[in-house]
């Protein structure tokens, strides 16, 4: 390993000073001690966290969970037996069995999402703390945590564990199951794959790799673009940019854009596309039951309806909720906040980086039908007796689900404050001293409202 020191920016002095990367405010964190959080005091975004764990608890959690998945590649997953035939998948069959049947979209999602990101995430935990450990600085540090942060949204295999379980609910009632030691070490995977995501200190991280942060000193009256100012949404550390929007993170030499380029046009472009394959995807059957002969087509309102009729209702309304609701939630959810970037008034700040950060949480989950699907193409292959064949409905529906991800990732929310702010100018009000107002004299959690008072008054 090359050892390399990068150097901090020594033109500024460190500082405690944030730029919020949902609203745009400049605060000052305070003393925090461990365990303890600090937030933007107007839309409630985590800006720090302090450790509360010993440092070098994420890599023995991500050595484990390693270890684990090992063992979930070498050992028979799940079982399955009707009419005196059996049938024993492995996880790598599960992959690559969607493939064989002329579907390698699914065994793309299933490998990438499920295996190989969280299996690259937990080796680079590793490879950032060994760095930690051995106080030293390698020249691939930084890309790798960059790389690391663009996958988390992407890590998924606490919800293939979720798409497992309903899939053996769904066919409990046609054969009997069995689970293996792979099943329940993949279980312990998936757990510790999260508790790594949790307990792992970013902040250390970045202050070990590229020093602490440095940046001139700001108006916290002022938002950071009218100070030239922008966050960087990978280590977190203020970056000058330029009368273009663009500069460059002088500790993580991470792009910096003061506002995404085409964020709305982006997203409304995506969310038309997912609005289009969402029809297909609730029409055309997600899967085809063959059983002695007989062909049964199978959509996911179907599938909701057939748990209704063997009374498994809290799956058939898990299932109802995450393939039917969320995708459309998600849509317009989305859809009426890019509508709000152009028409900002009436308003609520709060609930409304609420209701974004809910819609990109849980879009991921949309992907339980899909591993439901993959599930129970892969462990129900009995030839003639019993077959279960995946459909082109869950492709779509499938696309329906990525494209809702990349399009929430798209979506600036500052957008939503910078119309706020224009808004009020346009009626001789400062955005900032209306949210000073709201906060010292009103005493009122939600600012929107009274900023929304204040213009009505004045006007």
């Amino acid at each position: 390993m090359t050892s390399l020191r990068i150097q901090p920016d020594m033109r500024h002095p460190v500082t405690r000073q944030r730029v919020c990367p949902m609203c745009d405010t400049v605060s000052t964190l305070p003393e925090l001690a461990r365990g303890e959080r600090a937030h933007c005091r107007y839309c409630g975004h985590v800006l720090f966290k302090r450790r509360h764990v010993p440092i070098g608890t994420p890599a023995a959690l991500a050595i484990t969970a390693l270890i684990l998945l090992a063992f979930s590649l070498s050992y028979d997953y799940i079982s399955f037996s009707s009419s005196g035939i059996s049938h024993s998948i492995t996880l790598p069959q599960a992959a690559t069995t969607p493939m064989v049947l002329n579907y390698p979209v699914l065994t793309l999602l299933f490998v990438i999402f499920v295996l190989l990101l969280p299996a690259l995430y937990l080796i680079g935990t590793l490879y950032l703390y060994l760095i930690l450990a051995l106080r030293r600085q390698s020249g691939r540090a930084r890309y790798v945590a960059r790389l690391m942060h663009y996958s988390l949204t992407w890590v998924m295999p606490d919800i293939f564990v979720v798409g497992v379980l309903v899939s053996l609910i769904k066919i409990m009632s046609m054969a009997s199951i069995s689970v293996g030691i792979s099943f329940w070490t993949f279980c312990g995977f998936s757990l510790l794959t999260l508790l790594t995501v949790a307990h792992t200190s970013w902040n250390e991280i970045w202050e070990a790799l590229g020093g602490p942060c440095r940046a001139p000193k700001m108006d916290t009256s002022k938002r950071g673009l009218q100070q030239g100012m922008t966050c960087c949404h990978v280590c977190q550390q203020p970056g000058r940019v330029d009368e273009h929007g663009h500069g460059r993170c002088t500790r993580c030499n991470e792009v910096l854009h003061a506002r995404t380029r085409n964020s709305i046009q982006h997203t409304l472009a995506l969310l038309l596309v997912a609005a289009m394959l969402y029809i297909p995807s609730m029409l055309w059957p997600v899967m085809t039951i063959n059983q002695l002969g007989d062909h049964a087509h199978q959509t996911i309102i179907g599938g909701v309806l057939l748990l209704i009729g063997y009374s498994d209702y809290p799956v058939a309304l898990v299932i109802f909720f995450a393939s039917v609701m969320v995708p459309v939630a998600k849509l317009m959810a989305l859809l009426w906040l890019c509508l709000k970037t152009r028409q900002p008034l009436p308003f609520r700040y709060r609930n409304r980086m609420r209701l974004y950060h809910v819609t990109h949480f849980i879009g991921r989950w949309s992907m339980i039908d899909v591993f439901v699907v993959t599930v129970l193409g892969s462990m129900v292959q009995l030839g003639a007796l019993m077959a279960i064949i995946p459909e082109h409905g869950i492709v779509a529906f499938a696309s329906v689900v990525v494209i809702t991800m990349v399009a929430a990732e798209r979506f600036d929310p500052r957008l939503m404050w910078d119309a706020a702010e224009d808004a009020f100018l346009r009626q001789n009000t400062s955005l900032q001293e209306v949210m000073k107002t709201s906060h010292t004299s009103s005493g009122q959690d939600d600012i929107a409202d009274a900023a929304f008072d204040s213009t009505q008054e004045q006007g």
